[in-house]
């Protein structure tokens, strides 16, 4: 497995392949609302490759608050699950996070992933359920 991070455009393709393939089909969400306006320059992707093929992917891209970032879009390919590929997305980011300068991460995570979330060290920064899109999630956050 390589792992990239993505900020040009052609290495930006391998995650919105990934999201396309592991979000927009499987969950059929729309295009209009998988991409949004934090697709843009400025927001950075972990890609991992298998062979040079873009099998997990996630982004994240600087928050309203002074000093933290919004990671999201977490996505494996459905036959690369099970095999650690969501934690290792999330912990490339968060050393990405880090160098930059950054000190707290917030996710809205999906209620599915909570559990996933926690044992990466996130925790619960508020008990409301806010619907994302087509998913209920919970605000969780991580100081670095």
């Amino acid at each position: 497995m390589e792992i990239m991070r993505a900020e040009a455009e052609w290495q930006r393709a391998g995650a919105y392949s990934v999201r396309v393939q592991g979000m927009n089909r499987q969950h059929h969400i729309p295009l209009r609302d998988e991409f949004d306006e934090h697709d843009c320059e400025g927001t950075r992707y972990i890609v991992l490759l298998d062979d040079g093929y873009p099998v997990a992917t996630c982004r994240f891209y600087e928050g309203s608050g002074s000093g933290s970032v919004v990671l999201g879009r977490v996505v494996v390919l459905p036959e690369y699950r099970k095999r650690g590929l969501g934690r290792t997305v999330v912990t490339e980011a968060e050393k990405w996070i880090g160098e930059l300068g950054y000190r707290e991460i917030l996710i809205d995570s999906r209620l599915e992933a909570v559990e996933f979330y926690g044992k990466l060290g996130y925790l619960h920064a508020g008990s409301d359920v806010v619907r994302s899109g087509t998913f209920d999630c919970v605000r969780m956050t991580k100081v670095l």
